[in-house]
């Protein structure tokens, strides 16, 4: 594995690439981001910090999981269902016999494994298929896993391919939507690892949890500071909560993403553990048992992310609406505690339970910062609880999100005499291409789309969208008024 070291000149540079989230035939304008800001950074790192993949694209459908521990393909959502017919993706037949069982030989020396295979073939249930084609023959579930291997591998080329090219090495870390393809995370280790540049270890704690040292540029091998990437769960609740809710979930899942069941999830209690414990690692490797200086990259934030925002009266503008526990107040960006250039766009995505991340960190010692994705509009950086907490926005354009102009990757330069010091910024699309998109009109809907009363609200505070609002009343009711005095 590639060993990480500051250059010469004592810098080490990060890449932060957050929520590509797309399907396997990912879009050239998120290729040609990634390419530019690398372009732009000349990068020592590429860090993905979860949900690199579209779960629920429709290229995905048959095998699909809308929680971990379901049927491939049983419950796919409605808005999928519409997308895939709209793109032309046909409905097959998968054989529901037992694949083992199928795979025998049916010579007539057992006639009851040769009836029970002619009578099991038989049954079948729809699922779609991702060929433009209609296919008669039924398709066992291993063939539908394979194919879904298939396009995670197409995918995964995809957003690597400016990183390959450039030679960089990168690490992956999941989020709440990579698995719901169907392959899951731990699988999904072995795929990122086909490819050159890749760090992710395979031997460790979990999943998307592992530290990436950094040597210092002397060649000593002392660490000078550590990357470390976390696996912040997925979704919270018990499986029998979550297929309660399945109906409700059917009709709105887009909404749903923070009303179902339990919420989001977190670090698993093992990876809290970890944090303090890769610290001691550390310091016993350098001799001296001290913390190393840390960051760590995972993709759902913790709650102390509120804690870098202000409370303000719900008619102010620009102000966004709380979720779920934090659900009936407001929130703007406390600019005493945030960065010059932060941008608050939406509600922050956390978990209803707070396992203690934020307190392990500073108890651990070491780490300065923690860097998440999920909520694709933020791009705020502040400082709360002895510890900076920021986000990285979308760098995608299949999914929802700000402006072209906003989504971006973020860039952070370290400089080993002071790690905690370091210097980070948003490499923009509007920056490193140009104001907008190929695709605007997809994006201007994703940048408005209203899921729900909140998002309703949270619209209707942006000064641009009620300014075009009151006008367009405006003009309504003066047509009523004309109307009225010419029939007079």
């Amino acid at each position: 594995m590639t060993n990480l070291r500051f250059r010469e000149d004592g810098s080490f540079r990060v890449l932060q690439m957050a929520d590509i989230q797309d399907g396997p035939n990912v879009l050239p304008d998120t290729i040609r981001l990634i390419r530019e800001a690398i372009r732009k950074a000349d990068p020592d790192l590429v860090v993905f910090t979860g949900d690199q993949i579209r779960g629920y694209d429709p290229a995905y459908i048959d095998t699909f999981l809308r929680r971990r521990g379901e049927e491939p393909g049983a419950r796919v959502r409605a808005v999928t269902e519409v997308e895939a017919k709209l793109r032309g993706i046909k409905r097959r037949a998968r054989n529901r016999v037992n694949n083992r069982l199928l795979a025998m030989k049916s010579d007539g020396s057992n006639p009851d494994v040769q009836q029970t295979a002619s009578t099991a073939s038989t049954t079948s249930t729809l699922v779609y298929s991702t060929t433009s084609d209609p296919q008669d023959v039924p398709t066992t579930l291993d063939e539908l896993m394979d194919e879904t291997r298939d396009k995670v591998r197409r995918t995964f080329a995809g957003f690597l391919g400016p990183v390959i090219e450039a030679e960089v090495p990168f690490a992956a870390t999941y989020g709440n939507h990579d698995f719901q393809c169907g392959i899951l995370a731990d699988e999904q280790v072995g795929i990122y690892r086909e490819f050159p540049g890749c760090l992710n270890p395979v031997d460790s704690l979990e999943p998307g949890t592992f530290a990436l040292p950094i040597e210092a540029s002397d060649g000593s091998g002392r660490v000078a500071m550590s990357v470390m990437m976390v696996n912040s769960g997925d979704y919270a609740g018990k499986p029998e909560e979550n297929d309660a809710q399945y109906p409700a979930y059917v009709v709105n899942p887009r909404g749903l993403d923070l009303a179902d069941s339990d919420g989001y999830g977190t670090p698993s209690p093992e990876a809290i553990d970890w944090l303090g414990a890769v610290q001691s690692e550390l310091g016993e490797r350098n001799g001296d048992g001290k913390p190393v200086p840390a960051i760590a990259f995972q993709h759902i934030p913790p709650q102390e992310f509120y804690d870098c925002l202000k409370e303000v009266p719900a008619w102010t503008p620009n102000a966004v609406e709380g979720a779920r526990t934090h659900a009936g107040h407001c929130y703007v960006l406390n600019h005493e505690i945030c960065r010059p250039g932060s941008r608050l766009g939406e509600a922050i995505g956390c978990a209803d339970e707070n396992v203690g991340e934020v307190d392990a960190l500073r108890e651990a010692g070491g780490y300065f910062a923690l860097f998440c994705g999920h909520d694709h509009k933020n791009a705020f950086v502040g400082h709360a609880h002895g510890i900076d907490l920021g986000y990285a926005p979308t760098c995608g354009f299949e999914c929802y999100g700000p402006k072209s102009r906003y989504r971006g990757i973020r860039l952070f330069e370290f400089h080993e005499s002071n790690p905690a010091g370091y210097v980070t910024r948003m490499l923009t699309w509007g920056d490193l291409v140009g104001r907008y998109s190929s695709n605007e009109v997809r994006v201007w809907f994703e940048d408005h789309c209203v899921t729900g009363a909140i998002s309703m609200r949270n619209e209707l505070r942006r000064p641009q969208v009620f300014a075009v609002l009151s006008g367009a009343m405006s003009l309504g009711f003066m047509a009523v008024i004309r109307s009225l005095v010419k029939k007079r």
